[in-house]
């Protein structure tokens, strides 16, 4: 398990995925969402801009991720 600290009130999925390394590049982060390969709180995220608050839960690519404040 990963955990993310925000510095802002929140973060963009697409954003968190680059940061990361997750995904390589914005395309590439898009794509990963839009297949259906992210699980926020136990259920398929489908939109790039979904903005992530401290306390949620992403799963993506076997990775879980915590993001905190």
């Amino acid at each position: 398990m990963r955990e993310f600290k925000l510095t802002t009130e929140y973060i963009e999925l697409v954003k968190l995925l680059k940061l990361l390394h997750i995904a390589q590049t914005g395309g590439h982060a898009k794509i990963i969402v839009e297949n259906g390969e992210v699980i926020r709180n136990g259920e398929q995220e489908f939109r790039k801009r979904a903005k992530l608050r401290a306390g949620d839960k992403i799963e993506v690519m076997g990775e879980e991720i915590v993001i905190k404040e």
